[in-house]
This record gives C-alpha cells, structure tokens and sequence, in this order.
C-alpha cells in the first residue's frame, strides 16, 4: 500500500481529512505525524517531500489539514493555536485506534509550536521535530499587523496570507497569547530537534536559539543554510526529512521486523510524485527518478544510470574477486560506463527499425602493482560478471499482475 486518504474526527466534532503513507515494509517500523505550517495545508511542496523522506527510511507518515483548512472541515474564522493542538492529538488517537500509537510529531512553522504542546500530552510520543518555528506562538500575529486595531475593537477582520483571505477574530490573537512556549518545551520530556534556516526572514533564526536553550537534552539543532522559510526547494525539503529520518531512530524504539512487502528480491513503487521512485533491494532503500530536464525531481539515478551501475558494481567485484583468488595486488578498481543506442557502424540500413544497436562502452580503470599481462587477463574477466552475462544472454521475463 502506498498511501490512503483517511478521516477522522476531533474533539469538537468536525471532520478531519488527511494522507497516511506507508514505507515499503509489512510493518512500518514507527508512525509520525507531520503539522503544516500557518494558514497552510498538508499538500504543499515541503509537507510532501519531507513525508517521502520518512517514507523511504521506515516511517509511516500521517499528515492532515487543520480545521478550516484544505479538504478538512470548519470554519477557519473559528479555530486557534488550541484547536491546532487538539486537531494533532485527535490524529493520534486515529491512529492509535486503526494502527499503533505515532511516536513522533513534526512541525513547520506555527505547526512545529502546535507539535510541542501536543507531544506534551500524547504518551507514545518519545521525539518532536520543529522546522522554522516561531518560539513564541504570538509571533503569527506580525502577519495581522495592519488589522490588530480592528480586530481588538471589532471583533474580528478579514486579513490576507498569500492569496487567500482569511478571517480572524480576537479569540484566536487571546488564545496564541496565553500559549508560553518556553515553559512548555523547557519541561517537555521528548527528543527534541530543532531545524531551522538562517535566511528565514518570517521567523528569524534567533527564535531556534532561543528554543534550544529553553529545552532539556536529548536536544539537537540543525542550521537549513539558504533555505527559505516555507522550503519550496524541494531539495531543502527533502534534505530536511532525510536529516529527521536519521535523527529521530536514536531516540524511538524500533521493533525489528520483516521489511519486504513483497516474495521477490526488489519491490518498487511510483506515486504522485511525477517519475520519483522508491526501490526497496532487499533492506537497501533507493530513489530513482528522471531529470527535472524529463519533468522528474531528480532525486536518484535514472533507470539506465541505474543500469550502468549495477553492471559496474558488477564488473568491479568480478574483477576485484578473480584477483584476490590469484594473489595479485590490486588496490582499487574504477569501471566507467556509458550507455547508448547507437546506429551500426556500416548503418545500410539506417531507417529500418532494427538499423540500432544497443552498446555499454566500458572503460576500466585498475591500480595495483600489476603487470600489462595481467591487466589484460582482468579486462577479459569483467566480460564473465554475471550481470554482463544476463545482458548478453536470453534473459526470460515472466510478467503477470498481482
């Protein structure tokens, strides 16, 4: 299963809506939830790209819209930073009911402050990651700057946020104010990691530095250098989930077991994500992908880049193998490769269809005290790898749908 549209319900009864992604294993090895940022919603670039990273290092990822936002349901003019929190804990209990308990919150932005209150009171959460978040949740309120005034004495105003208005009302600016993210982070009891770019202009790098020093240990910072606050690169955004996915496995317990989903060797799955595809090779996770030149994200090798390596690792192991056998000293060995199609050399026939050849150019490089004659025995050994054989051989493919 790649990922499913789930609902459930919060405490106020409204229905939420939101995306759970599975990694490529019978049993993710923990859940996590993912908080987006003000006024945002769980689609946007960095939510997505950040989940994929997760996904693809054993993490289940449950990220949802807020009330009022996206497909979930309400009124946004009706929720605050404490419908936020209650909205987290609701998709926890989701999954406490239907899977395992998450034990692990992330959150940009607004989301990361509302992460912090809300791990506070779920049990099974051992780690919280924040991403550009604001120390103090007030901070949001420099967006509402020019309708303070008519918000404290109307009650509400309609502010724009991006290219959406929204409408808020005095409760919410009362509610953020109460909110002392100090006191909070500095007696949660949770991994804390806090990332954060140091060319943020909405929530400045300063308000890192001052989370990290209210908190406990375990507690660690990670500088997003040239990110921008809402990391619509989406080699920031990947790069952060990547760095959450390597921090967090130190502080959650994992249950060891089975990672293949699948009988066979490899199982590979493509989602939305235009050609970025996940590879799971036995334990190994893998991206392939197309160049953004093809319209892919260029997140991994392309399948013939993948090609060439596997016929290359091949070919370096064959030859690094067969030396060792006879004693003789090789120290290291380089297979360049390249792959073509290529016309023919006499091309007769050049506009017939089989006029093309498909050719491997490979160009090895050896270092080690050898002799020419045995450099040469070794160029004539890389044709005996067996990936080499497979593709020179007659290879059947059995293909049938599950």
């Amino acid at each position: 299963m790649a990922y499913k549209k789930v609902k459930f319900t919060n405490p106020q009864g409204i229905q939420l809506v939101g995306k759970l992604e599975f990694p490529l294993t019978q049993k993710p090895e923990a859940f996590a939830i993912f908080a987006h940022v003000f006024t945002g919603n769980k689609n946007l670039l960095a939510a997505k790209h950040i989940s994929r990273a997760l996904t693809l290092n054993g993490i289940a990822v449950l990220r949802f819209d807020f009330t009022g936002l996206g497909e979930s349901g309400g009124e946004f003019a009706n929720t605050n930073f404490s419908t936020n929190i209650s909205d987290i804990i609701a998709a926890s209990d989701y999954l406490a009911e239907h899977y395992t308990s998450p034990k692990i919150v992330v959150g940009q932005s607004l989301g990361g402050a509302a992460s912090v209150f809300a791990a506070d009171l779920i049990d099974s959460v051992q780690a919280v990651a924040t991403i550009g978040t604001p120390s103090e949740p007030e901070h949001v309120t420099h967006l509402l700057q020019s309708k303070l005034d008519e918000i404290e004495k109307e009650g509400e105003a309609e502010v724009m946020i991006g290219e959406r208005t929204f409408t808020f009302k005095k409760q919410f600016i009362e509610d953020l104010e109460s909110k002392d993210m100090f006191a909070k982070v500095s007696q949660m009891d949770k991994a804390l990691l806090i990332l954060h770019s140091p060319q943020d202009s909405i929530v400045t790098i300063d308000h890192a530095a001052k989370i990290y020093h209210a908190a406990k240990h375990p507690k660690s910072f990670v500088t997003l250098n040239n990110a921008n606050h809402m990391l619509t690169n989406k080699n920031d955004a990947f790069y952060t989930g990547t760095v959450i996915a390597s921090w967090v496995k130190r502080y959650i317990e994992i249950e060891e077991d089975e990672r293949l989903s699948t009988d066979k060797q490899v199982v590979v799955r493509i989602g939305d994500q235009n050609y970025t595809t996940e590879i799971l090779a036995g334990k190994h996770g893998i991206l392939a992908d197309e160049s953004e030149a093809y319209g892919g994200n260029d997140f991994g090798p392309s399948p013939y880049e993948l090609l060439n390596a596997a016929l290359g690792a091949c070919t370096a192991m064959t030859i690094k193998m067969y030396a060792a056998q006879q004693g003789w000293e090789v120290e290291e060995v380089k297979v360049h490769l390249s792959y073509a199609n290529s016309y023919k050399t006499d091309c007769t026939n050049c506009t017939e269809e089989n006029s093309k050849i498909e050719e491997f150019e490979l160009v090895i490089d050896l270092v080690g005290n050898l002799t020419l004659e045995q450099k040469q025995t070794l160029k004539e050994i890389a044709s005996k790898c067996p990936v080499y054989r497979t593709l020179t051989g007659n290879a059947i493919f059995k293909t049938s749908l599950s």
